[in-house]
């Protein structure tokens, strides 16, 4: 199983080298991949460049891979788009993997200039465009074509996974035969449902369901009894926040989306994900708690690289 992780801190103030720092722990403790979501106008939870980032984070790496958990194309011109991902692909020797989503919030699309009612169009218009482009074909008509320089390491470019939450969304990605990115809040009936879905859509389009299942799981072990029973309680608090401002399928009990326990009660429940799901990326998300110190929380996070590998 590929295990990765996002950061355990994210600063308000989207500091680089706090990122690099985090990635190049995880690259020594055996992490595959370090992940970063995009979003906008969020305050401390604001993370508007992910590729600029994980440029960052590649001069301080070597091995590990570089991933996004929702790039949003919906908001890009796609020629630059494929250009920034090419260039981050070049800087870290071919080392990325391209998560890329819609987006959901009202303001962001407002502030963007982008309808919602257009985001599915758009994000398909602009993988496609992408796709061509990293490929080397010409882009555009008569005096407006253009072939993009440098294209990528990786060929015919780096993998793109979708992070899909509703039906329509699983369906678009089914139908593209891409790899359908987990949300870390779904509970495990969900993902099923989910997975199910996407494969149906993948049967539909004539097209193979992919080898790779990537589920991001907030996950955090210790031996700690008090401490695991703390952060299962401030993740619940946590899901009722989010469910009574609308966010659909969020369960209020936080062992049905997330992976919280000593070692080998985390070890069994990462194993019924595999034979449940066919699980073959885990994904470690941050807990979003913060009441976490930082010690406790970077232990955690090598005792699942030790537990899991």
């Amino acid at each position: 199983m590929h295990l990765g992780l996002t950061p355990w801190r994210i600063s308000g103030q989207v500091d680089a080298h706090a990122l690099a720092r985090q990635a190049a722990l995880a690259e020594e403790w055996g992490y595959e991949s370090f992940w970063l979501p995009e979003s906008h106008f969020a305050g401390d939870a604001a993370i508007p460049d992910p590729l600029m980032l994980l440029a960052a984070v590649s001069a301080r790496t070597r091995t590990i891979r570089l991933g996004t958990t929702s790039y949003l194309l919906p908001l890009r011109h796609p020629l630059q788009a494929a250009e920034q991902v090419a260039v981050l692909d070049r800087l870290s020797g071919g080392r990325v993997i391209l998560g890329v989503g819609r987006g959901y919030q009202p303001t962001m699309f407002d502030a963007f200039e982008v309808s919602r009612k257009d985001k599915r169009r758009l994000f398909e218009a602009c993988l496609t465009t992408m796709q061509r482009a990293w490929k080397g074909e010409p882009v555009g008509d008569g005096s407006g074509e253009a072939r993009l320089s440098p294209l990528p390491v990786q060929e015919p470019h780096p993998p793109v996974w979708v992070a899909a939450f509703g039906p329509k969304a699983l369906a678009q990605a089914g139908r593209l035969g891409l790899p359908y990115l987990a949300s870390p809040m779904e509970p495990l009936g969900r993902l099923r449902e989910n997975l199910r879905r996407h494969g149906e859509a993948c049967e539909a389009a004539g097209v193979a369901r992919p080898v790779e299942v990537p589920i991001m799981r907030t996950l955090f072990v210790s031996d700690d009894r008090g401490l695991v029973a703390q952060v299962r309680e401030q993740l619940g608090l946590a899901a009722r926040q989010l469910a009574s401002v609308g966010r659909p399928g969020v369960s209020l009990e936080a062992d049905d989306w997330a992976i919280v326990g000593d070692p080998s009660a985390v070890a069994d429940k990462v194993a019924a994900y595999r034979e449940t799901l066919g699980m073959t990326h885990l994904v470690v998300t941050r807990l979003r708690i913060g009441r976490v110190e930082t010690a406790a929380l970077e232990r955690s996070v090598r005792t699942a690289a030790a537990l899991l590998q």
